[in-house]
């Protein structure tokens, strides 16, 4: 019972994917760029389930927006940081994953009906208290999102929601009252808090570069490709108004208004002549890719080449992942749109991954190397500090009394207690998730007379919190996890 309490920040990532997370108006946070390994058009694979860069840059958003909140808006990149935050969003992810993959195992679905009843239950598609379709769609356009991206989301969440409901929690009554014993146990201590800031690092080249024998097999470059393409512009023909009339009759279904209402030929025109000069370009770009592959390509037409990867791609995720198909025996694609213009492809090598040199990789194992040094030192300065610090000292505190820690911020103070009331040790460290370490000192506990009201709810929710770590970690040795990202 006692590390249920203790382990509480533990169990934060767990428990936040829980619950449906609402990102609309969460807005995305950026980071810079990564390194990709083998796979183009994931950053993660987790049994039959892929993780892409956008499912990872809206769980970030969704934990910045979360702990912004936590922090009353005082929380910044630099933050973000210093508490894992990508490392987090990718964890999140892959515990989501493991989910998905049991639900698919035991054919659980959501059902449109269940979705629409869980969309018609978020509050910020309602006015005057009613559910309004027109503002649904109205929010998600002003946040970017399409309705198929949105509504897709939310299922997953219920899905998620769905399967751990099918692994009921039990509890009884010798818990609640152990666990009210628990919280009205109180310490009075003496603390202080270190973190690097002050921690110089020497970052001469001599010693980056045997940190970087140590790791360099993680440091490669990209799978990359040697391609060619030609291009087909985007055809703009005058048609006559019969013609225009006769495709608007054979398709009008084609041409539908916001509500979903067949739109009047007047209404329509222009659309219609766009859909037939989409349809004249594709022509003509299927005529010029079989006269590419018969090597009868027209002199006019001009043969570009390039070398793309997942960190050099000048085209689309679509345009990578199609190559990755490609064979010396089978090296030409069929033409692809983009941006309203035709590409046909063709392979003319692939380039195998290498291990970077140094030099490429100093700007990636630096940060890495100076994170790793400081946690040395801070570690070695925590020891050697512990028999003989003075610090601040506390009135007597118990797991929830973390805003008497004027020293800590309420996260880092939060953290702190959880653990602090699961040590043995008179005097000890505790190292934090953004890598500060808290010396403290025991110097008086005792037993609390007072009742917690919500003993039950607590219980309920930090027995789930250790069967869902559990169940996490059987689920990861049954489906394997890939990651073919590097950085985080």
């Amino acid at each position: 019972m006692i590390t249920w309490m203790q382990r509480h920040k533990k169990y934060l990532i767990i428990t936040i994917w829980i619950s449906t997370i609402a990102f609309v108006g969460a807005g995305f946070v950026g980071w810079g760029q990564y390194s990709y390994g083998d796979k183009a058009g994931a950053i993660a694979k987790v049994g039959n389930i892929e993780i892409t860069m956008g499912d990872l840059q809206k769980s970030y958003s969704n934990l910045y927006s979360q702990y912004s909140q936590m922090f009353q808006g005082d929380f910044d990149e630099e933050k973000a940081k210093s508490f894992g935050l990508k490392s987090q969003a990718l964890r999140h992810l892959t515990q989501q994953a493991l989910i998905l993959n049991l639900a698919s195992a035991y054919d659980l679905e959501i059902s449109d009906a269940e979705l629409l009843a869980e969309i018609k239950t978020q509050k910020y598609f309602f006015e005057d208290n009613i559910f309004n379709k027109k503002l649904y769609k109205s929010v998600l356009l002003k946040n970017n999102l399409a309705i198929k991206e949105y509504e897709a989301g939310v299922k997953k969440e219920l899905l998620i929601k769905k399967t751990l409901a099918l692994l009921p929690i039990n509890t009884n009554e010798n818990e609640f009252k152990i666990f009210d014993t628990i919280l009205n146990i109180a310490d009075k201590i003496n603390y202080k808090i270190i973190n690097d800031k002050n921690i110089n690092i020497d970052t001469s080249d001599e010693l980056v570069k045997s940190y970087w024998e140590e790791k360099k097999q993680n440091f490669k470059t990209p799978i990359s490709y040697d391609i060619r393409y030609i291009k087909q512009n985007a055809i703009k023909k005058n048609f006559d108004d019969a013609k225009v009339l006769e495709y608007y009759t054979d398709n009008r279904t084609h041409f539908k208004d916001n509500d979903g209402k067949i739109l009047e030929f007047t209404d329509a025109k222009e659309r219609v002549i766009s859909e037939l000069n989409s349809k004249e370009t594709k022509k003509a770009a299927l005529r010029a890719y079989i006269a590419y592959k018969k090597a009868k390509l027209s002199s006019d037409i001009k043969i570009h080449s390039v070398t793309i990867s997942s960190l050099n791609n000048p085209f689309t995720n679509e345009v990578l992942e199609k190559i990755l198909t490609l064979t010396p025996a089978s090296p030409f694609l069929k033409p692809l749109l983009i941006n309203n213009e035709y590409y046909t492809f063709e392979l003319l090598k692939s380039n195998p991954s290498t291990i970077k040199s140094f030099q490429d990789a100093k700007a990636e194992i630096l940060p890495m190397y100076i994170n790793n040094e400081k946690k040395l030192k801070l570690l070695n300065l925590a020891i050697k500090s512990l028999p003989t610090f003075t610090g601040t000292t506390t009135d007597f505190l118990t797991r929830d009394d973390s805003l008497k820690l004027t020293n800590l911020e309420k996260i880092q103070a939060n953290e702190f207690l959880s653990i602090l009331f699961n040590k043995k040790e008179k005097r000890g460290f505790i190292t934090l998730e953004d890598g500060s370490i808290v010396l403290y000192n025991i110097l008086e506990q005792k037993l609390l007379d007072k009742t917690n009201t919500d003993v039950k709810k607590q219980v309920v929710r930090l027995k789930s919190a250790m069967f869902n770590e559990g169940l996490i970690k059987n689920l990861q040795n049954k489906y394997k996890t890939e990651i073919f990202i590097q950085g985080l």
